[in-house]
């Protein structure tokens, strides 16, 4: 696990790769390295994060054996030992490690190499004798890559911060920001500046002489076959293989591992699998908040006895994570909106004091069906609801906060975008109804968000479960997890996003995924085979922190200061009588509006940093 960076350029030296280097060091304290002609302007910089091999011979910026290809990476290859066994006979290996065997499959085998790949990862490569870069990400957007172009640079980094430190004055793109005050997220590939993309998953691309020629090498649409798994049997023995398969690869490591644990479905399996394969006794970790609400720690800490790991529970209080909200913006570079960063970091740091590696769950929601608005747009097709759908929405208007929640999933809004909005509501964004009355420039359009994924004929369960996974999947948890755990130095895994699995998980039936109303049926089977059911059932609760109740108190001023009419003035993206009303209501007990709030905090906080200025 690393940060990578550099650029294409003739303007650009050596002194502004260091700048984007040091920018980023926080993902790779252990080594640093860099490979620069001058000639040809390309400069290439690496941040390394010992995992695998730890010797100096693993450093990058690698040279393959036939001195042709230069590759900075970061990530994790799960089946390299297979790929270096199957595709390579008498090869010499310098190196144990998973590096070489990515850069020496795609100086034999060219750009195919990349289907084999089942891991996560961001690699750039430069190519010597064509005088060409060539950039790749993974399946599933596991690993970050951004990539900014003007006249002047093309320019590559693990984070967006990299970018800034060479390229200060970027122009914010106000298409963003929609986007943004919809989902909570901004979604690829586009980022709040102008020049700078999220470069896509499951792609490759080659860039020479200003242009950059893109390729797809993986997708879900591909992926999806026309037939389904449907026998339970067969079904939940090939799931458990390839769990088991998937938790014990990512297992492999040169440096302590653990996981973290809430004690929910997907943290728990992971966790009960790690405790069968491993040879050593697993660590884990949760965090008990000490004065909140809700309190998943007992629930782990059961989980974590029954299983005799290594348990690690950090007892915080909400003041402790509040703390953090002024770092933020710093570690994820653009307006990002989901408060389960507060505790992520939390977890983070406490992992790090013990390990260097860590299995996280995310995932098992999207492919298993966990959320419950899943349940939605087969609820919503009843012709009478059709046919109430505005009668429902405004008496809603009258009832308790829960109700006027769900009477907001009954707002008029574009068919097409059904599955956009049903998220946005069931999240507390604004409706793209409200962001016509929100917004200054009120010219937006989310039909590429809600593109259909096509193949056999998809239920509303998959069509939305499928937009999870290419959307809030990756451009938001798996962010989120990203930064939080790399701000600590810290290699998180997702065993969920192992690519067989999701292949297995995008073809098996909707009626084993959820079944006699148990959301993630099958998964659970599996499950209790491993941790007594009693242990585990209890309502799905989440990540989450009580923001509703920090913005009435420690964090009013926020609320005070950024939407304020000084603020809506001083940008003009959003109308002061507009968010004047929905602070109103707010404040005056529409708690379900808080993260409408939150959302226009985190923009204008953005927007008035002085560097974001221009």
């Amino acid at each position: 696990m690393c940060g990578i960076a550099g650029f294409i350029s003739t303007l650009y030296k050596k002194e502004h790769l260091l700048k984007m280097t040091n920018s980023i060091a926080h993902r790779g304290p252990d080594a640093e390295g860099f490979f620069e002609d001058e000639n040809q302007g390309v400069y290439l910089g690496h941040r390394r994060l010992s995992i695998l091999d730890l010797s100096n011979v693993a450093n990058q910026p690698m040279t393959s054996h036939c001195g042709r290809y230069v590759m900075v990476y970061n990530g994790e290859i799960y089946n390299y030992k297979e790929i270096r066994d199957s595709k390579f006979t008498s090869h010499k290996w310098i190196t144990t490690s998973d590096t070489e065997v990515v850069l020496e499959s795609y100086a034999k085998y060219g750009s195919m190499c990349f289907e084999w790949f089942n891991g996560m990862f961001a690699l750039v490569i430069w190519d010597k004798q064509n005088k060409e870069l060539i950039i790749a990400r993974d399946q599933m957007g596991i690993k970050p890559l951004f990539v900014y172009q003007d006249e002047n640079i093309i320019a590559f980094a693990s984070e967006i911060k990299a970018i800034k430190s060479i390229i200060p004055h970027l122009e914010i793109n106000k298409k963003a920001i929609p986007y943004f005050l919809h989902l909570g997220y901004i979604p690829h590939p586009i980022t709040i500046f102008k020049k700078i993309n999220k470069f896509s998953a499951g792609e490759y691309a080659f860039i020479k002489e200003s242009t950059i020629t893109r390729h797809q090498y993986w997708s879900v649409q591909n992926n999806i076959l026309p037939t389904v798994v449907s026998n339970e049997k067969e079904a939940k023995f090939e799931l458990k293989r390839l769990l088991f398969d998937a938790v014990e690869k990512q297992l492999v490591s040169d440096v302590s591992i653990g996981t973290f644990l809430s004690g929910g479905t997907d943290s728990s399996i992971i966790t009960a699998i790690a405790t069968k394969v491993s040879l050593s006794k697993i660590n884990t970790f949760s965090i008990a908040v000490t004065d909140g609400i809700i309190n998943e720690a007992p629930f782990a800490a059961a989980t974590a006895k029954y299983l005799g790991t290594q348990h690690h529970e950090m007892p915080i209080s909400q003041k402790e994570i509040i703390a953090l909200a002024p770092t933020l913006l710093d570690i994820y570079d653009e307006p990002f909106a989901d408060s389960s960063a507060f505790p992520t970091l939390m977890i983070s740091k406490l992992a790090n004091e013990h390990v260097s590696v860590a299995l996280s769950g995310d995932g098992g929601d999207e492919l298993f069906l966990g959320y419950g608005r899943y349940a939605w747009p087969k609820r919503l097709s009843n012709p009478l609801l059709q046919k109430l759908k505005p009668i429902i929405n405004t008496s809603s208007k009258i009832m308790s906060d829960r109700y006027k929640q769900i009477g907001e999933i009954f707002q008029r809004h574009p068919q097409a975008h059904a599955k956009s909005h049903l998220f946005s509501q069931e999240q507390c964004f604004f409706s793209e109804v409200e962001l016509k009355e929100l917004l200054i420039d009120d010219e937006f359009n989310f039909n590429n968000i809600n593109e259909d994924i096509s193949g056999r004929d998809l239920d509303e369960y998959e069509k939305n479960s499928f937009w999870d996974i290419e959307n809030y999947l990756k451009d938001d948890l798996l962010v989120k997890v990203d930064r939080a755990t790399m701000q600590f130095s810290l290699e998180t895994r997702v065993p969920f996003m192992d690519k067989n699995l999701v292949e297995f998980a995008l073809n098996l039936d909707t009626s084993l995924k959820i079944k006699n109303k148990t959301s993630k049926y099958l998964l659970k089977e599996v499950l209790y085979e491993l941790v007594p059911k009693q242990i585990l059932d209890r309502p799905k609760w989440g990540f989450s922190v009580p923001l509703v109740k920090w913005l009435k108190s420690d964090l009013k001023w926020m609320v005070e200061e950024y939407c304020s009419e000084a603020m809506c003035k001083r940008f003009a993206v959003v109308n002061n009588q507009a968010v004047k009303r929905l602070v109103k209501k707010y404040q005056s007990g529409h708690d379900h509006l808080y993260n409408r709030v939150w959302t226009i905090i985190i923009l204008h906080w953005f927007l008035s940093r002085e560097d974001n200025i221009n």
